[in-house]
């Protein structure tokens, strides 16, 4: 353990960035349980990353305009082809979620095959670089962040559920990586399931906070890889607050 690897100015962007992808994902995660499409973030996830890989593949680099726009346009055609989905194959929604995810997944093994940083590029989209965010990184993440928060409690309709979440979670994966983004939807949503309104909102965000604070830090003190260490902290910390929440009771049931 390395108290002196505790450096604030490179855990503070850290910690914002956590909070931010938390501000959408914790409302868009308890939608996502209710509808009882648990894997869908896992796809849209797999697809904004492959547009991340094609954007980067066509422009040089994965943090342009250019490539911020490639790696949104194809999370909106992901989202609307799975919202498609829903609509005319409710029945094997999920098992078309799944095809969905492992095509876009082999998609970017594929674009990525003749890279000689493919493996280092996959890995950092799985697990993601949080310690390596700067602040000016952060300026458009925070914008679209809020904006997507915002339409969410204005609107909150099932027409404007998977363009919301394409937006979110294509910020998201940049940020912090797959694994993270599902990880801050369906925990926190799980944890808070016996909550309603804005009690479950506030509770899953503090639940979610204490888990990207703690995991950071140690992380920092033990020289982990910071995604994987925060997703088990974020799954600790809101274990143990839905025990609290919730002594004397199982784990509720997803309603379908």
């Amino acid at each position: 353990m390395n108290i002196e690897a505790i450096d604030i100015s490179i855990l503070a962007p850290a910690f914002v960035a956590g909070l931010l992808v938390l501000l959408t994902h914790v409302p868009l995660g308890q939608e996502v349980l209710k509808r009882g499409i648990i894997f869908i973030d896992l796809a849209i996830a797999q697809i904004a990353g492959l547009g991340v890989i094609a954007a980067a593949s066509l422009t040089g680099e994965a943090h342009g305009w250019v490539a911020q726009t490639i790696a949104m346009f194809s999370a909106l055609i992901g989202a609307w082809l799975l919202s498609r989905m829903e609509k005319k194959w409710p029945q094997q929604q999920e098992a078309l979620i799944g095809v969905t995810f492992v095509l876009a997944a082999t998609a970017s093994i594929l674009l990525l095959a003749n890279n000689p940083q493919g493996g280092e590029s996959l890995k950092d989209l799985l697990v993601g670089q949080i310690l390596w965010v700067t602040w000016p990184q952060l300026v458009l993440p925070a914008l679209l962040s809020l904006i997507v928060f915002g339409a969410w409690l204005k609107f909150n309709r099932p027409a404007v559920f998977y363009p919301l979440f394409a937006i979110s979670v294509t910020v998201s994966v940049q940020l912090v990586g797959i694994y993270l983004v599902f990880a801050s939807l369906i925990i926190p949503a799980l944890a808070t399931i016996s909550l309603k309104g804005w009690k479950a909102l506030l509770v899953g965000f503090s639940f979610s906070a204490t888990g990207y604070a703690l995991g950071l830090l140690v992380s920092a003190m033990f020289d982990l890889p910071s995604g994987a260490v925060i997703v088990w902290s974020l799954a600790t910390t809101c274990l143990i607050g839905c025990w609290l929440l919730t002594p004397n009771t199982s784990l509720p049931k997803v309603s379908r």
